[in-house]
Formats: C-alpha cells, structure tokens, sequence
C-alpha cells in the first residue's frame, strides 16, 4: 500500500507567524494545538519499507517524526522539492554536519532548482560532502520513485526569483494525487487546472488556497506575494469529480477557522484538510 499523508498545511512561515499579533497567531501560540507547519506532503511505500518527503520546510524535524510515528520501519528515501522559497527548501539545512549528516540522500528537483542548490552555500556544502545527491526531473516525464509510485513534475508559473516552480502528479497504484502548493494565478498557466485534472484522471488535488480574500493583508501589496485567492481556487474546479483540498494557507487566512467562510468553501465541495490527513494512491 502507499499512502499519502499531509504533514504541513500552512504558507511558508506557519501559524503562528514570527512578529504576527493577530487573533490566530496570539491564540498558536498559548494552544499547541493550534500550531499549523508549513505545507508538506509524506510519502509511505511499506511494501520496500520506503518513505519520501515533498518539500523540506522550516518544520522538517516535527514533519519528519510525524512521518516516521506513522511508517515505523520505514527509512527515508528522498526529497522532492517544488521550488526556492523559504518555506520548501530551506529544511535541507537540518541533513548536514552540524545536524543529521545524512549519507548520499536523493533530492529530486528542476534543473534550475538543483543549479541554486549547486551554486550556492550552504547548500553546496550539502552536494560537497555528499550528505545529498541531486537528481534533476524532466518537466512531464514520469519518474519509477518504486516498483508501483511514479512522480511526474509539472511546471507552473510562480514568482522565480531563483528557480522555476513545480506541482507534481504522484500515481500509485490505485490513485492519483496532484500537489500544487504555489502557483502564482491559475489563469497564468499553460493549462486549464479543470482539464488537466480530468486529463491526467486525478483523483485527489491539494491546490493552493493561501488567501481567501484581499483583505487580509491591508498593510501589503499583494502583487509582491500573487496566489490565486481561495474562491477562485474553488471556482475553477467547480463541477470536478475529484477531491480537491486548499492548503498552503497563510496566518490571516480565516480557512483556518471553522467559521463561515470554511463552511461555505466545503458546501463548494472542496476540503479544508488538515495535518495527518491520509490517503490511499
């Protein structure tokens, strides 16, 4: 069996947000249980006794445990990356000498994502010393992870300012899972998101979903930080068979709640899911 389980939810920077007083971010951090990581997705083949992470975020240590609580006996084999912002990456700093000095571990990214990871300390100390392997992905081209999971990136416009930007479709043997946590505006890409679920037969899609409304961010230009707001989200996948979940939600984001504005998106058909959510590919 392979199974995905979600192990982050959150924009890049969590909830609660450093240097954030907000209502969420005030009440994170007196309840525990209200601390959401950044968004990352597990992989789990017990049958080879395998496990990978999608996106190495800030929060790697508490996803990783999660990972390992979930998958006893299972080692892990790898880490896909989407793309060069804080929240994705930068948990690869945890695999050298002064932390887990893992051995050879495969990374698997874009070619532009593994030159920034080559050219530039102290990632290139990791690549050095082999504590990490790079390991480019054609855009398009399915990759064998194991006998019976294959991951295919899929490149998406998103703000690049030191790589380009992935989604990947992981196929098991039974379903599909498209993880999309960063797309800068859904109108921008070379494909229709409703077609290319249909297309692809996808069967669940975790899509970006970072800000309900401008609102939210009265003392930012949200053209600095473009994503698609999660009623748009919703409005192209309308009428779509597949289990599609909003994540990648921001501190200020009130999916986070269970108000209103949650209840409405889930009468849309669309799932707010949350941390340790599985499913079956």
């Amino acid at each position: 069996m392979i199974e995905a389980i979600l192990l982050g939810i959150a924009q890049d920077a969590g909830v609660p947000q450093l240097g954030c007083a907000c209502p969420r971010c005030l009440a994170a951090q007196a309840h525990p249980a209200l601390v959401r990581h950044a968004v990352s997705l597990g992989l789990v083949h017990r049958a080879s006794g395998q496990m990978w992470l999608v996106d190495a975020t800030p929060d790697i240590r508490p996803q990783l445990h999660r990972l390992r609580l979930a998958a006893p006996g299972c080692a892990l084999a790898g880490i896909l990356l989407t793309h060069a912002h804080m929240g994705h990456y930068t948990g690869l700093m945890h695999l050298g000498r002064e932390g887990w000095n893992s051995r050879r571990l495969p990374v698997y990214a874009s070619p532009a994502m593994i030159d920034f990871l080559s050219a530039n300390l102290p990632w290139r100390q990791l690549v050095e010393l082999e504590n990490i392997v790079l390991h480019p992905l054609a855009p398009d081209v399915p990759l064998a992870l194991a006998a019976d999971l294959r991951v295919t990136a899929v490149p998406v416009p998103h703000r690049n300012e030191w790589s380009d930007t992935l989604g990947f479709v992981l196929c098991g043997p039974s379903r599909r899972l498209f993880y999309c946590p960063d797309i800068d505006d859904w109108t921008q890409w070379d494909r229709d998101l409703a077609t290319f679920l249909a297309n692809e037969r996808i069967d669940i899609a975790l899509l970006d979903g970072c800000f309900f409304s401008p609102a939210e961010l009265p003392g930012r230009n949200l053209a600095e930080i473009p994503h698609p707001f999660a009623t748009q989200t919703v409005a192209q996948v309308a009428g779509s068979p597949c289990q599609v979940g909003l994540i990648h939600l921001n501190h200020t984001n009130p999916l986070l709640d269970d108000g209103p504005d949650r209840a409405w998106v889930m009468e849309q058909g669309v799932a707010v899911p949350d941390e340790g959510d599985r499913w079956d590919l």
